[in-house]
């Protein structure tokens, strides 16, 4: 008993109290996740071995033919099963979370599962950490949903989910999580922190044993770090930085203006992705008619691992090479912003993550190689350029430098570059962030209404829902839509209220009278003892839950600019629990923030 009170006490502290069990369900979540991912890959992995050993002729016809078949399937999967599906899953994931208490169907995970290996299987400009992301999420949320765990809980759960699939994908423990505190739930809290460590670590256990000891995604060579940095190139890093934040934003803003193209186009949900495949199997098609020699799967095609990998290598030019070489670099990122905006902007399932990656060891190896060409540096290593480039992209397109940094450390294994990488990460996302404050996900959930604040607001609010804040709500003054004008008057004389809630015969919430209105009936005093509450009233009010988290509430304040809102029974019945009020509201949320 002694030892149990102990535990108790320090579950407490830890902040769980009760909610000790977030980390047993944290195991079993990313255990259960990591079988999901390892799944989810080796069918890619089939997928591109099978190409890889097609024939000469059978794959100079397949390559324009392929990704059409691929983006078919998807499209039908999407349209029949889960529209969430479609793009790149992250801002659909943080959509639950910020606007549909952390709930995701676990048809999502099935859609997303099949449509993503579709779209990247057939040669798709597409990655697969967005649809593990939301895959994740998706198992994660259904536990907290089965288990009838309350919003908060449930999106620490689903957190696990996707922390989990970063780590088994990327066998990147480390970066799951920050992936998952940095971008998706933006909460650093020890009792949101610890949930999904656990996670990610027992995801990434269950694939380090089913795979065996796995190096680095991207290991690099033993002499890769041979002169990786010095003080000297601190002015190359920083400039490469603001080159990459601008690359960046070019992709972001060509991805979207992609899919504002296909979001006119009058053509069935289904086919717009596979146009998107036409043009893209076209490309490589091109591609494969001026390549001499052997024929090869195009470089812009599906995750682009192997070129990333190319651009890792410790020399991969001639002397005499170099202008060829940067031109030819320039061109593949060219292709693959190309590749993916296609992909991705006409509705296909992938995530965006590896074509940054793509695209960062790109801008970064060409830009090496303009160094050395150039003489900027002597014996600069245009790979160590390719390393940090792919940590600036990825900074500058999701606004989260932490996570960059530390996935581009766990994907490579190299340490010894990490400076100039942390230095670019930074420098590109300030650029980034002067050009556009949206982010990549932001971005889009931007243009659906829904708007993301700073953290640590974000995180207060998100924490506290209207029932967490009693003090919050007051008892309303009820009255009925037959009652007279007068009699709103008389009350609001006798017990000093401006906002009334009115009910119908049955005590069913119907609308709101509030100050505005009735300083209105006031101007034309002599109607006041022919006007009724129903000539008063206000029905394009939203109301609140109890359960409701208090960002959206504050969203809908000032949407909709009253000083108070109904709060109803969360049964479907429309009955009046109480009125909740901004000002309540705000003080309640500037006692949490002198406590913090």
């Amino acid at each position: 008993m002694n030892l149990a009170g102990r535990l108790r006490r320090l579950s407490a502290k830890l902040g769980f109290e009760r909610d000790w069990y977030l980390i047993f369900l944290a195991a079993v979540i990313g255990t259960l996740t990591a079988f999901v991912a390892l799944a989810f890959m080796a069918t890619i992995h089939y997928l591109e071995d099978t190409a890889d050993n097609l024939s000469q002729e059978a794959m100079k016809w397949m390559i324009p033919l392929v990704p059409m078949g691929g983006a078919l399937l998807a499209g039908i999967i999407v349209y029949y099963l889960a529209n969430e599906a479609r793009g790149h899953g992250v801002p659909e994931v943080m959509h639950a979370i910020h606007r549909n208490k952390s709930r995701i169907k676990l048809r999502v995970a099935i859609a997303k599962w099949l449509s993503a290996i579709c779209t990247i299987g057939s040669g798709g400009s597409a990655g697969a950490e967005g649809p593990i992301v939301q895959i994740g999420s998706s198992v994660g949320s259904k536990f907290g949903q089965l288990l009838k765990i309350n919003p908060q809980n449930t999106a620490t759960l689903l957190g696990c989910g996707a922390a989990a699939g970063i780590a088994s994908v990327f066998n990147a423990p480390i970066a799951g999580i920050f992936f998952v505190l940095e971008i998706l739930l933006r909460d650093f809290s020890l009792r949101t922190f610890t949930p999904i460590v656990i996670a990610s670590v027992f995801s990434a256990v269950v694939t380090q044993s089913m795979l065996g000891e796995s190096p680095a995604l991207f290991a690099v060579a033993a002499d890769f770090n041979v002169g990786a940095f010095t003080a000297i190139e601190i002015p190359n890093y920083l400039l490469l930085g603001v080159v990459c934040g601008l690359i960046a934003m070019a992709f972001i803003k060509s991805l979207y203006w992609t899919e504002d193209l296909y979001d006119k186009f009058k053509l069935h949900p289904i086919l717009k992705p596979v146009t998107g495949a036409a043009l893209l199997g076209l490309m490589g098609f091109i591609y494969v008619l001026m390549k001499k020699g052997d024929l090869e799967i195009p470089p812009f095609f599906s995750n682009g691992y192997p070129v990333i990998r190319e651009l890792l290598g410790h020399e991969y030019y001639a002397s005499d090479q170099a202008s060829a070489v940067f031109l030819a670099i320039i061109a593949l990122c060219g292709l693959k912003i190309l590749a993916t905006c296609l992909t991705i902007g006409s509705g296909g399932s992938g995530g965006v993550f590896a074509p940054s990656l793509l695209l960062g060891a790109g801008v970064g190896g060409a830009f090496g190689v303009l160094v050395d060409a150039l003489d900027w540096f002597t014996h600069a290593n245009p790979a160590h350029y390719a390393l940090v480039g792919m940590a600036a992209v990825v900074a500058a397109t999701t606004h989260a430098p932490l996570t960059a940094i530390l996935i581009v450390y766990e994907i490579t294994g190299s340490y010894q570059i990490i400076l100039p990488v942390m230095l670019a990460a930074v420098f590109s996302t300030i650029v980034s962030q002067l050009i556009s404050r949206k982010s990549i996900y932001t971005l889009k959930l931007a243009r659906r209404g829904v708007r993301i604040g700073a953290m640590s607001d974000l995180t207060i609010l998100r924490r506290l829902s209207v029932e967490d804040v009693p003090n919050a709500m007051v008892s309303p003054v009820i009255v009925h839509s037959n009652d007279s004008a007068q009699h709103l008057l008389d009350l609001s004389k006798q017990q000093s209220v401006s906002d009334f809630v009115v009910v119908d015969e049955q005590d069913h919430y119907v609308g709101l009278v509030t100050a505005a209105d009735l300083k209105e009936a006031l101007l034309y005093s002599e109607a006041i003892p022919l006007l009724q509450v129903n000539e008063l009233q206000r029905v394009d009010l939203p109301t609140v839950t109890a359960d409701e988290t208090l960002d959206r509430v504050l969203d809908k304040f000032s949407r909709y600019d009253v000083n108070s809102l109904a709060v109803l029974e969360d049964n479907g019945e429309g009955l009046v629990r109480g009125l909740i009020t901004r000002d309540r509201l705000m003080q309640k949320y500037q006692q949490e923030l002198d406590k913090d």
